[in-house]
């Protein structure tokens, strides 16, 4: 009896590696197609819909406890959802059960997405037609784009790159691996809500306070393994990984937020360029800190190299975690 349970699991855990597999290698075929029901649009509108109900400008105190019940019940929902969805689809049989949590799965990352909109940035570079990539650049970042130069669009495209690696991709491995589509899609909810509500403005420094919180706790591992997936993708595209690794330690921490710098510093290390400084976000200035050393000079191929290196991050993860998964 007990051999037979333990035969159960061990091809369970077999197929689950399999899953993770096939939903990254299905994300990186299809990507996000716009027709495709998503979950991050409906936990997006679930999130519009709940701010407005909950209301806004009173006193900070109740700003901030709106925040919480914003949080907990757009992630309490979304884990719950993912949950029933997976139970009832294999109430069903194996087969819809699979594929359930493959969808679910596929849905929680993003290879494919940046790929796409950052290799169209550095078309319309290449196109010569900066005033097109200035606006495939505010497609990726939260940055005003209107008026930047070439190179600092190039800079905010690879910034960009390298935190989406994180969060886009790396993170949602990252929870894929240790508690499959639901904690990856609870993941999601939790990036979600501080790319809506997560900014320190008037609008949102109370009443996104939690939203954010909850970011900083849950991207904290994953930031690491990010920069560090990034550093040793470098040796694979020929790039500098001793300078990679000590960029990342030495400007990782130098970020306005507490993860976002160690991928972006791991990149800027391996790419030799300087990132960070001054940025205009809805119209007012911005003071990031810099991030690395200026041994290259900002050129659009180097947008390239990013996305190659994040690629090659994201397969490392996901060929780890498999077989990781599969072993213990």
């Amino acid at each position: 009896m007990i051999n037979r349970r333990k035969s159960r699991d061990t091809k369970s855990e077999s197929m689950e590696s399999l899953n993770i597999l096939l939903a990254y290698f299905l994300d990186l075929g299809l990507g996000d197609p716009r027709w495709l029901p998503h979950p991050v649009k409906i936990i997006g509108k679930l999130i519009n819909f709940l701010e407005v109900k909950l209301g806004s400008g009173q006193p900070r105190i109740f700003l901030r406890f709106k925040g919480v019940i914003l949080a907990l019940a757009v992630v309490g929902l979304s884990a719950l959802s993912a949950y029933l969805i997976l139970a009832v689809m294999r109430k069903i049989n194996l087969a819809a059960g699979t594929v359930a949590w493959i969808f679910l799965a596929y849905t929680s990352l993003a290879t494919k997405d940046l790929l796409l909109h950052a290799g169209q940035v550095l078309k319309e570079i290449n196109n010569k037609d900066l005033s097109a990539a200035r606006k495939q650049l505010s497609y990726l970042v939260g940055r005003d784009t209107l008026h930047l130069s070439e190179k600092e669009v190039i800079k905010a495209a690879v910034e960009s790159i390298a935190e989406s690696a994180s969060d886009g991709i790396i993170a949602p491995l990252f929870y894929l691996i240790l508690g499959g589509p639901v904690l990856a899609l609870t993941y999601k909810a939790i990036n979600t809500l501080d790319s809506m509500v997560g900014y320190k403005n008037e609008k949102y420094q109370d009443f996104g306070w939690f939203s954010a919180r909850l970011d900083d706790v849950a991207n904290f591992i994953p930031s690491r393994i990010s920069g560090l997936l990034i550093a040793i993708s470098s040796i694979i595209r020929g790039q500098d990984f001793k300078n990679s690794f000590r960029i990342m330690i030495k400007d990782g921490r130098k970020h306005l937020s507490p993860n976002a710098g160690f991928p972006e510093a791991s990149m800027a290390g391996a790419l030799g360029v300087k990132l960070g400084g001054p940025a205009i976000y809805h119209g007012q200035l911005c003071l990031k800190p810099y991030i690395g050393e200026e041994k290259n000079n900002l050129q659009p191929q180097l947008i390239n190299e990013a996305l190659s290196i994040t690629f090659i991050s994201s397969l490392l993860m996901v060929l780890i975690g498999a077989g990781l998964r599969w072993l213990i």
